[in-house]
């Protein structure tokens, strides 16, 4: 495997990418774009992304990162990931220019990023797959019902929970103002304001999910409130519930694993369930 830089324009900015170009004789024409969350930038958090794209193209698949505008090393204003359509087109471009082989491509995310990458795909053709991780759908409303659901409950099996109440360790009055203030704003809308912000990027990401024709593959780590978010959100909507069920798309939890897979076996098996998967679209 060989490692460059590439530098890319992003309409009057100046983007930084890394390609990873593997050394084998087979050349494919299936690559992997990884779209990083934010804020940060293409190394990711305990540099999983280089480790996560230096593992596929040793199995033989090219990868390319990049920063978004006002991001690691490019240039221009810091953005949302409701607003970087223009910078994953301008990585697609440089990517498809630097590895002339690659004709099809898969964008990779996790959390904001996967948002981004379900907002995006239905403008560009050369998507043949989307890989989300631990896909972001927050609103004040979805949070609250995951900790509810996902840690008040679970405290209540622990024995470290019940361990801390006989010792006079647990202040029971703030515990129970904790539940109360996370219920209330469970069955409760926010702010109109902010719930108008929130369903317009869910749309967003609805309409792409729902109507992009490709494989999908979804990964969700199990010790991750965002993953038991998205797990909730699509529990609760019928539209999302059926997308979940259609035969294009494969979800998959990843054991032992929190919200970055920082673990190294964490990491490792989401790269290989990645790479079967991939391998699985190199035969379609």
């Amino acid at each position: 495997m060989s490692e460059a830089a590439v530098i890319f324009s992003c309409n009057s900015d100046s983007l930084v990418g890394i390609l990873h170009r593997p050394d084998s004789d087979e050349q494919r024409d299936l690559g992997i774009l990884i779209v990083v969350g934010g804020p940060q930038y293409r190394v990711g958090s305990h540099r999983q992304f280089t480790l996560m794209a230096r593992m596929l193209a040793e199995a033989g698949f090219p990868v390319f990162r990049f920063d978004y505008r006002g991001m690691g090393d490019s240039t221009g204003d810091p953005r949302t990931f409701e607003s970087v359509d223009d910078d994953i087109r301008a990585a697609v471009d440089a990517f498809l220019a630097a590895a002339p082989g690659v004709h099809r491509v898969v964008l990779f995310g996790l959390c904001d990023a996967a948002a981004a990458v379900w907002m995006y795909c239905l403008q560009d053709a050369r998507l043949a797959g989307l890989i989300l991780a631990n896909p972001w759908v927050r609103t004040l409303a979805g949070e609250s019902k995951a900790f509810v659901r996902h840690y008040y409950l679970r405290r209540l099996l622990q024995r470290s929970f019940w361990t801390k109440a006989f010792s006079g360790g647990l202040r029971p009055m703030d515990s129970a103002r904790g539940v109360l203030t996370y219920l209330r704003q469970a069955v409760t809308a926010t702010t109109r304001d902010a719930e108008a912000d929130a369903e317009h990027f869910l749309d967003r990401m609805r309409r792409g999910a729902t109507t992009f024709a490709h494989p999908m593959l979804i990964l969700l780590s199990d010790r991750d409130l965002t993953a038991r978010e998205f797990e909730g959100f699509v529990q609760d909507s019928r539209d999302w519930g059926n997308l979940m069920a259609r035969p294009s798309v494969e979800v998959t939890t990843i054991c032992d694993s929190d919200h970055t897979f920082s673990g190294r076996d964490a990491l490792e098996r989401a790269t290989r369930i990645t790479q079967h998967w991939l391998s699985m679209m190199v035969r379609q």
